[in-house]
């Protein structure tokens, strides 16, 4: 009986982070985290470390099925990663150091925020438009949003996704496809980052919730990713909306049941 709640929370929170981070670049432990907490009673810590390992797989295949469709700009991704990654180990140390849930509802919020945006005011930017910004002024802006969101990952496990992708669209200026397989891309190396450092400190994880969360999570990610890059900019626009809509209303639940 302890094997099938398991298997029906991990295969939740895996649907709900795959579809987050194949739609909208989402960082896996937004929703995997409180679901392991509240439902297997399972150390925060130790929890934030399972999402970001099953991150690392379900950004990586969506990171590359948006690149088989021409929608990521590793360039300008590389150097916004450097700041991400050098930052996420810096963020991974201080959540050590503190209550686990010091800044998790900064996360949810945001995602439910940003839910409402992408449906009331879609992201319609051209790749044309993309190439009229300034190359200094984009990369100078990556670095240092690169430090807050690789901080802001690396403390919550969660947000980071969220950050990136509403950076990329609102202040980059990118359009929505290429943001979200941007965002995947530099989340893959992320989400690495930030599970090594949380079992180099808090030791190895449960292995059968690990393995199951690492592949719903994959699973899900890829479907949302195939669809999202056959879908057109209105559509993906709502459909993340709805999405990310959704889960954030979900969190605050298991927040509340916590």
């Amino acid at each position: 009986m302890e094997f099938v709640i398991t298997l029906l929370v991990t295969f939740f929170a895996g649907m709900g982070a795959g579809l987050g981070t194949g739609f909208a670049g989402m960082s896996a432990a937004a929703v995997i985290s409180p679901m392991l907490i509240t439902f297997l009673s399972m150390d925060p810590y130790m929890a934030v470390g399972i999402a970001l390992s099953s991150d690392v797989l379900a950004s990586a295949v969506s990171a590359y099925t948006y690149g088989k469709s021409k929608n990521l700009d590793i360039r300008n991704g590389l150097i916004m990663m450097v700041s991400v990654l050098a930052f996420t180990v810096v963020g991974s140390y201080a959540a050590s150091l503190v209550p686990s849930t010091t800044m998790g509802g900064f996360s949810v919020f945001m995602t439910f925020l940003l839910g409402v945006k992408f449906i009331v005011r879609p992201v319609m930017t051209t790749k044309e438009a993309m190439a009229g910004v300034s190359a200094k002024k984009r990369a100078v802006q990556s670095v240092l949003c690169g430090v807050l969101i690789g901080f802001i990952c690396g403390f919550i496990g969660a947000g980071g996704g969220m950050m990136m992708l509403l950076i990329l669209t609102s202040v980059l200026g990118y359009e929505l496809k290429t943001a979200v397989g941007t965002s995947v891309f530099i989340m893959t190396f992320t989400a690495l980052t930030g599970a090594v450092s949380h079992f180099a400190i808090g030791g190895a994880p449960d292995w059968t919730v690990f393995a199951l969360c690492v592949l719903f999570t994959l699973v899900w990610a890829r479907v949302a990713a195939v669809f999202a890059n056959k879908a057109s900019p209105k559509t993906l626009n709502r459909a993340t909306g709805v999405v990310l809509v959704i889960l954030g209303v979900v969190i605050m639940l298991f927040n509340v049941l916590a």
